[in-house]
């Protein structure tokens, strides 16, 4: 475990424990976007010719 993943963690501990259920809904809002996100990059590329 890098030390960047540790204080992400820790962070993650400490809003859930200040803000409870809103931070946890906020966090799942925000990894699905940066699923979205990933997603609409790969098919860019792969529409663009850089796919295989």
């Amino acid at each position: 475990m890098t030390i960047e993943l540790a204080g992400d963690v820790t962070m993650l501990a400490v809003a859930v424990r200040v803000f409870g259920r809103d931070a946890v809904v906020l966090m799942r809002r925000m990894a699905a976007a940066g699923v979205r996100a990933g997603v609409t990059e790969l098919n860019r590329h792969h529409h663009e010719g850089g796919g295989r």
